[in-house]
């Protein structure tokens, strides 16, 4: 292989990194600071999907248009499941383990409520349209405009979400409370307020990853769920409440699944990358982007 063979592979898979970062850094973001392990994650990237294509399809709207629209729709969704099903269960379960495990069956139902309601608003085909679909060269390289934009948009956000909360005061609270919520709460930080608009950015960042995936694949109600277990590995790899961690193992997951693909088949990338999964967990059960204690 040329030198320029091996760069198209490995930006190929920085930019499936960069979707899997997002998704990731969202359900990160619930289950960090709020101990929920939305398993129906996935499902709302693929509302973001389907609404993108449904609004391009019938008005004729650009897909770049969109994507901050499925970010704040998803997002004010997001901010009304949790009050509506998790602030709830918080309310009532006896401990955070509790929670978790109750947290993780609704999670299941919702999961299913949100796929069999799709089906039945656009059926069960394939969708798809072109857009941004001509190659483009960069360095020698050539990509589909589409992919550039996608990788371009997926990282923009992402950087930003970890500035967010790095630099603001807002940031500072999110952070507090993931390491301390009893501590953050004695100091005045609003749980209240705090945890429905965190779950909502969660919720909203997996929509923008499905507007962004609709560019460039073609799309069914079933596609969430890969994307949630894909998250669940890239969490692992950068360590469970760690945002820049999920950006980090999000492209290394890209990365390691385009390796896959060009040297053997389907198959073996998913090998490698469960193999992946099962060897951080075993030999780094905090992360490999987690600080040593």
């Amino acid at each position: 292989m040329s030198w320029i063979s091996w760069a198209e592979l490995l930006a190929g898979g920085l930019i499936t990194g960069g979707i899997y970062a997002l998704v990731a850094i969202g359900l990160n973001l619930q289950y960090g600071l709020m101990r929920i392990m939305n398993i129906s994650h996935g499902e709302f990237l693929m509302l973001g999907a389907f609404l993108t294509w449904w609004a391009h399809v019938q008005w004729g709207l650009s897909p770049l248009l969109l994507v901050p629209v499925a970010f704040v729709l998803l997002m004010g969704l997001g901010m009304l499941v949790h009050v509506l099903c998790f602030r709830r269960l918080a309310a009532r379960a006896p401990n955070v383990d509790v929670f978790e495990a109750r947290s993780l069956m609704v999670g299941f139902g919702l999961m299913f409520l949100v796929q069999n309601a799709a089906l039945l608003a656009w059926g069960g085909d394939l969708r798809g349209y072109e857009y941004l679909a001509d190659p483009v060269q960069v360095a020698g390289m050539r990509f589909t405009g589409n992919k550039l934009v996608l990788f371009a948009v997926a990282l923009a956000l992402s950087l930003a979400l970890i500035a967010l909360l790095r630099w603001t005061l807002l940031g500072k609270a999110v952070r507090a409370l993931m390491q301390s919520p009893t501590g953050a709460q004695l100091v005045g930080i609003n749980t209240a307020r705090l945890h429905p608009l965190m779950f909502g950015i969660g919720l909203g960042l997996s929509g923008v990853a499905g507007a962004l995936l609709s560019m460039t694949y073609e799309i069914s109600p079933s596609m969430g769920e890969p994307y949630t277990i894909t998250a669940l590995i890239v969490i692992t790899l950068g360590g469970f409440g760690s945002i820049a961690g999920s950006l980090a193992g999000g492209l290394l997951l890209g990365v390691v699944e385009a390796l896959g693909m060009h040297f053997g088949s389907p198959s073996l990338k998913m090998l490698l990358s469960y193999a992946v999964f099962i060897g951080v967990l075993i030999w780094r059960p905090n992360g490999l982007f987690s600080k040593k204690r």
